[in-house]
């Protein structure tokens, strides 16, 4: 597997995957960029990269490089219904069991959302309560509102 990492504004991400797709981004704890594009990253990663470049900057709402998940068939269904939330929109855990047409999977659907390892692109930063307040968020809560509100400036 290949890795390389982004320096993003709100912290370092570490993005992982082979020639045919990305298969996990996650924020890292460390403040050095560790994985570097050299002559072997897959084009792939550096389209990745350069898509959540943009997407910082404001430009970019959808993403279109191929990724694959990795989970049961239970967290794909979930994860596929994350990416239907709109950029700059939030949903709930109880919208996307609605969603998937399992009304009483609330807790479960929480569970797959937070073993996503497909961060910003699987967009579960638009998951929040049913009150609307943030709930947790694996990059933490503060990253979370800074997606949230990145996006409210950007959405056009």
């Amino acid at each position: 597997m290949n890795k390389i990492d982004y320096k993003s504004p709100i912290g370092l991400i570490e993005i992982e995957g082979s020639a045919e797709a990305v298969r996990s981004i996650l924020f890292v704890e460390r403040d050095e960029i560790v994985n570097t594009i050299h002559h072997e990253t897959p084009e792939v990663l550096v389209d990745c990269l350069n898509q959540l470049d943009e997407y910082f900057r404001g430009e970019r709402h959808v993403f279109t490089f191929p990724y694959h998940f990795e989970g049961t068939d239970f967290q794909q269904t979930v994860w596929n219904a994350l990416t239907t939330i709109p950029y700059a929109e939030t949903g709930s855990y109880k919208d996307i069991a609605v969603s998937i047409k399992n009304e009483k999977a609330v807790r479960a659907v929480g569970t797959a959302n937070g073993k996503n390892k497909l961060s910003i692109v699987i967009p579960c930063h638009r998951i929040i309560g049913a009150n609307g307040k943030l709930t947790g968020y694996a990059g933490g809560l503060w990253r979370k509102e800074w997606l949230l509100q990145h996006e409210r400036t950007f959405n056009k």
